[in-house]
């Protein structure tokens, strides 16, 4: 990093990947706050000798780069610090620490804090990670909570979740209909089989739906049993934390906020199994299926239909059904898919979206699911569903991450990527590139949920009010945003 990079992002103001700190002659002891929160969220860059003054209205204003005197001296201090008792983990490499000379002959030290791996989460300052551990938002560093620490602790396990044994869970609470219905499909797909010749205990064992734990002697239904096999009421007794909720807003109005839902109502046994098949062929339902023969019959499946069953299939396999509240979420629009999901990202989206290290948290879901024809290989599904979009001309999907929330979100948009309009001009060309950043400005700032007014987002983007409320509203016909308050007192938040 050089003094014009530096200068870049601090025009970004301080969002929730930059923190800075004045740090005349020593390390901050906050600095180890925010250590632990970004290796804890999305990492961030740490900026020592930039003094911030939080009444100055405009970020150009809001940072005074100051610099320090004995960078050297502090940066050998960080080192020795973090490589002793400190924190539980350095990892950091030298080449994320260094030093910024600036015109006045002073430095700025610049740490870059990368994502920790979920092997490595949580890094904690001390010995006690419920005490030490720390989080990011758009507010600053915050003590993470007992449950985001378990959460995190849990994922560290490469077996994942879904093979725990649930203590007095056994084949009464499993739903003879449901899993009479999987094993038909499993037989169809796998006819000659061995397992078909099994009985259901054993057919579970052979999924991983139920098995004993040798080190307790405990056995039993595992998770992953229960929660795609089991009775809506079993279920909802052990996880009643976890709802499932499938909802079609294809053509919503002030009068209607749904055409179609999928919930718990009583009329359906509510386990993962019965949730995929009932909404499946209603998310897919409206795609378009070009005329195919393949052996003189009519091929209705597509890419873009794989492609969002995958996406339904990467939801259940990675959601962390362990948390103390979350909602399995689709919704259908007319032009796009969102699928949310309890829990935070084990990997980076980078890694994710370049594909081939899968790290489920439900891998025995997964495999039920994959035995039945559903899911791809380890690690290709995210790679899979880009490769139909981008063929298709659409927008990239956007995995996003809510870390306040405790959350996961896939938004599959089927509409033409700004760039695949050849007609424009290189002026409208410009326009939507600068319309797309000012979105992207808007929504990071309000990544934490809080709302806004228009003079708030406009002073903090600088834009004009009169431009930044076109963006805005441009937004809530996008369903992006959400408008609340009359006119005079108006404010916005995410939706």
């Amino acid at each position: 990093m050089d003094i014009s990079e530096l200068k870049h992002l601090l025009q970004r103001g301080e969002k929730v990947d930059i923190e800075c700190k004045a740090s005349e002659n020593t390390i901050p002891r906050s600095l180890w706050e925010t250590y632990s929160s970004f290796a804890n969220t999305k990492g961030g860059y740490i900026f020592l000798g930039v003094k911030e003054d939080k009444k100055a209205k405009t970020s150009k204003d809001r940072f005074i780069v100051q610099g320090l005197q004995n960078a050297e001296k502090q940066i050998e201090d960080f080192w020795n610090t973090i490589n002793g008792a400190k924190v539980n983990k350095n990892i950091l490499h030298d080449e994320d620490v260094q030093a910024i000379r600036l015109e006045n002959g002073l430095d700025v030290i610049s740490i870059h804090v990368p994502r920790a791996d979920y092997n490595y989460r949580p890094v904690y300052i001390g010995e006690n990670p419920f005490k030490g551990t720390f989080k990011r938002n758009h507010e600053g560093d915050y003590h993470a909570s007992d449950d985001e620490v378990k959460a995190m602790l849990r994922d560290q396990s490469a077996a994942g979740n879904d093979g725990m044994v649930l203590n007095h869970y056994n084949m009464d609470d499993i739903d003879q209909d449901t899993l009479r219905h999987y094993r038909t499909m499993f037989s169809s797909r796998n006819p000659d089989h061995v397992w078909n010749q099994h009985d259901d205990l054993t057919f579970l064992k052979d999924l991983g739906g139920y098995r004993k734990d040798r080190e307790t002697g405990v056995e039993g239904l595992t998770m992953a049993g229960l929660l795609m096999f089991g009775k809506g009421l079993s279920i909802r007794e052990r996880f009643s934390n976890i709802m499932m909720d499938y909802r079609d807003e294809s053509y919503v109005s002030e009068e209607m906020r749904w055409t179609d839902r999928v919930t718990y109502d009583g009329t359906w046994e509510n386990n993962l199994f019965n949730f995929f098949m009932k909404v499946t062929p209603k998310l897919t339902a409206d795609l378009k299926k070009p005329f195919v023969l393949e052996n003189m019959q009519r091929v209705d499946d597509t890419p873009v239909h794989k492609a969002v069953r995958e996406a339904f299939v990467n939801m259940i396999i990675h959601a962390d059904y362990l948390l103390d509240a979350g909602t399995l979420k689709v919704i259908k629009k007319q032009n796009s898919f969102e699928f949310t999901n309890p829990g935070s990202l084990k990997l980076s989206v980078e890694e994710i979206f370049r594909g081939g290290n899968s790290k489920s948290r439900n891998p025995h879901m997964q495999t039920m699911l994959r035995m039945i024809g559903f899911g791809d290989n380890a690690g290709s599904g995210i790679p899979t569903i880009l490769h139909v979009w981008k063929k298709e001309g659409w927008k990239e999907p956007v995995l996003s991450e809510d870390t306040n929330l405790n959350q996961v979100t896939l938004l599959l948009c089927m509409e033409k990527t700004d760039d695949s309009d050849e007609g424009s001009s290189d002026t409208e060309k410009k326009i939507k590139y600068k319309s797309a950043a000012r979105k992207k400005e808007i929504f990071d700032m309000m990544a934490s949920g809080q709302e806004y007014t228009t003079e708030s987002i406009a002073s903090e983007i600088g834009l004009k009010a009169p431009r930044t409320r076109q963006i805005l509203n441009e937004l809530v016909a996008e369903g992006m945003l959400e408008r609340l308050g009359t006119t005079k007192d108006r404010k916005y938040k995410l939706k």
